[in-house]
């Protein structure tokens, strides 16, 4: 009950999932439990079936999640690939694109961090912050293209333009500056 749906296929299989908002063609369509979710735009949280607590604004915005819950999803392609993960949170265009079942990441920017697919608790601010980071947990990138080519380096800390940059695999270290 209390459900909104506008939007062909929105909330179409939703069989006791209440208080939830969707709009546009196909949010929410496979929710059959889950409550509070918000799903604004085309696909946007189009597979969730029981993950509650999500907020997905932009095409394809969770596009695969199913379960995971407490998620927050703002631009075209953010966390499209998440399925399971929870409390993570994205704002910007590709932003944790490939997020499969990671848990509490944060980026924000264009392209920031869109290759993590099980790295958690990882922060990203900044474009190309941690684009290529796919396992690695607990990083922080803050700045344009910091820790960009960081894959499985963990615990790292780069602050600045370009900061670490050319750091793959190494863990542990700190940067401060360009």
């Amino acid at each position: 009950s209390n459900n909104t749906a506008i939007g062909r296929f929105s909330l179409r299989l939703n069989t006791t999932g209440a208080d939830n908002v969707a709009v546009g063609y196909q949010a929410l369509d496979a929710n059959t439990t889950a409550s509070n979710n918000t799903a604004v735009g085309k696909d946007a949280l189009a597979t969730n079936t029981t993950g509650y607590g999500n907020t997905a604004s932009g095409k394809d915005a969770m596009r695969l999640n199913t379960t995971g819950y407490y998620n927050s999803a703002y631009g075209y392609q953010c966390l499209e690939s998440n399925t399971t993960g929870a409390g993570n949170v994205a704002i910007g265009r590709n932003t944790l694109y490939a997020n499969t079942t990671a848990s509490n990441n944060t980026a924000m920017g264009y392209n920031a961090g869109p290759a993590n697919t099980t790295g958690a608790g990882n922060t990203a601010l900044g474009t190309d912050a941690l684009t290529t980071n796919t396992t690695a947990n607990e990083n922080v990138a803050i700045g344009r293209s910091a820790l960009k080519l960081n894959t499985t380096g963990a615990s790292n800390t780069a602050v600045g333009y370009f900061a670490l940059d050319a750091n793959t695999t190494a863990s542990n270290n700190t940067a401060v500056g360009t």
